[in-house]
């Protein structure tokens, strides 16, 4: 087998192990493809639990020490191109990395009750930030008559990025994908449950590979039927990604990704008559300005501010967290002091 069939190796030269490429995650145990096939391998303890090793996720290329007949040992992470992260809960809060590796985000909305421009903004962020190339995929055009209303407001949160109407019970549009669905590309799916993911996937692939859940219908909801993270590899050689844990991601380090998906509202940015402009009642302010003379959108304002304030409130309730955890393992070692 070829791993580059499995995407674009980052460079091995003078590494320990073998190149392999993280396919799935069963909490400690991961399933990899390598130059021996498809195995099991788990990590290294002194490299991962005790060194500085980056926990690897799905997507992830890896160095293996590869053994016959048992699991692998995982040596090393090798540098992303791209991510998704959330911060894992705990005293002290980290990063994990949910996907990586990936070329594009399809971000998934249904045009039923499922369509949101709000959460649309949030994926849209989060795509960039990725430092993949965001595409968005208005899902099952079966279930409306007009589409062209919908397709005006996503141009309104979204200027600028690759839009396509596709059916995955018809076949409507799946045609336009072939574009981003190249051998050796991956794709990471971005929506919320009852979108269509896995209808998609099974139709892009020709056959059913994931379980699809029934939707609700008086909300339009379904279940996630995803259970761990995966790479599926597609008899095109494409690669595509879903995972559980996506609805998590939260709103951490967004100063890029919120400049891309907000490129409308940041151009106003800075052409305050003041530098310190709060963008209230002070005279001068470019964006109230921007938005009374019809330039920029209330909402998408109002949307901007709730995405950053989101993320600062995230940051000050994590360095209070270590600071709390600061004070504690300072008071143990006072009392431990005392005791002895």
């Amino acid at each position: 087998m070829n791993i580059n069939d499995y995407g674009i190796v980052p460079n091995t030269e003078n590494l320990p192990g073998i190149p392999a490429r993280i396919t799935a995650v069963h909490k400690q145990r991961y399933e990899i493809v390598c130059q021996h096939g498809i195995t099991h391998a788990r990590l290294k303890t002194k490299e991962y639990y005790i060194g500085t090793e980056q926990f690897p996720t799905a997507g992830d290329f890896v160095m293996v020490e590869y053994i016959e007949n048992g699991d692998s040992r995982i040596l090393a992470t090798l540098p992303r191109r791209t991510c998704f992260t959330r911060r894992e809960p705990g005293p002290v809060p980290r990063d994990q990395a949910v996907a990586a590796n990936f070329d594009y985000v399809f971000i998934m909305q249904s045009l039923n009750q499922d369509f949101n421009p709000k959460r649309l903004e949030r994926y849209l962020t989060l795509g960039w930030q990725s430092g993949a190339t965001p595409v968005i995929l208005l899902t099952k055009a079966d279930l409306v008559e007009d589409y062209w209303d919908y397709l005006t407001r996503v141009e309104r949160v979204a200027p600028g990025v690759n839009t396509h109407v596709v059916s995955a019970h018809t076949g409507y549009g799946l045609n336009r994908l072939n574009a981003y669905l190249q051998p050796g590309k991956t794709v990471v799916f971005l929506g919320s449950s009852g979108v269509g993911k896995s209808s998609l996937v099974n139709a892009l692939a020709g056959e059913e590979i994931m379980a699809v859940s029934a939707i609700r219908e008086d909300d339009s909801k379904g279940r996630h039927t995803t259970t761990h993270r995966q790479l599926i590899r597609l008899n095109t050689g494409v690669m595509i990604m879903d995972t559980p844990g996506m609805r998590e991601l939260g709103m951490w380090d967004i100063s890029e990704g919120l400049g891309d998906a907000f490129s409308d509202v940041e151009k106003f940015l800075g052409r305050c008559r003041f530098s310190d402009c709060r963008h209230a009642a002070e005279p001068g302010c470019a964006i109230r300005a921007a938005i009374a003379a019809g330039e920029l959108d209330l909402d998408r304002w109002e949307s901007y501010q709730k995405l950053q304030e989101e993320a600062v409130d995230r940051e000050e309730m994590l360095r209070r967290k270590q600071e709390w955890s600061k004070g504690v393992a300072k008071f143990t070692r006072q009392r431990n002091k005392e005791i002895w």
